[in-house]
């Protein structure tokens, strides 16, 4: 599994001109599932999304997790992060999930930030999504779990 993380002011994502969901202050994943992803993948994802220190302590240094802050986790489903991009002028997905696993997989692991953290919203999968933020910082980190 990836995940491109964002510390963010706020975030929100709407379908179809529809709010779907919004965070204040906190993290906004972009998560792509990858073929052979499972259980594990999505456990150790959880763990770094919510235990990865980011958000400035007392003395100004990135000390503190989400867990920590308390703040919002915005989870957007986004295939195109697992594109091979090494050749041409193309993007390839064979090194994606395919929709099914991925959305299996997606699920799953909001399932299990939900269970952690009282704050957890998502977009939707598949759909067509407008993805609205403010990043804080800005501070962008790339995760990815084998």
């Amino acid at each position: 599994m990836i995940a491109l993380i964002q510390r963010v002011e706020e975030a929100r994502v709407e379908v179809a001109g529809a709010m779907v969901g919004a965070i204040g202050k906190g993290l906004l994943a972009l998560v792509a599932v990858q073929p052979g992803d499972g259980e594990t993948q999505a456990q150790r994802l959880v763990e770094r999304l919510l235990g990865y220190r980011v958000f400035a302590d007392a003395e100004g240094k990135m000390n503190l997790s989400l867990s920590q802050t308390g703040g919002g986790l915005l989870l957007v489903s986004q295939f195109t992060l697992a594109a091979d991009t090494r050749q041409g002028m193309r993007p390839g997905f064979s090194t994606a999930a395919t929709p099914a696993e991925g959305e299996r997989w997606f699920n799953r692991l909001v399932e299990m930030a939900r269970n952690l953290h009282s704050q957890v919203e998502i977009g939707r999968f598949g759909a067509h999504m407008k993805v609205s933020l403010i990043n804080d910082g800005p501070v962008t980190f790339w995760l990815e779990v084998r």
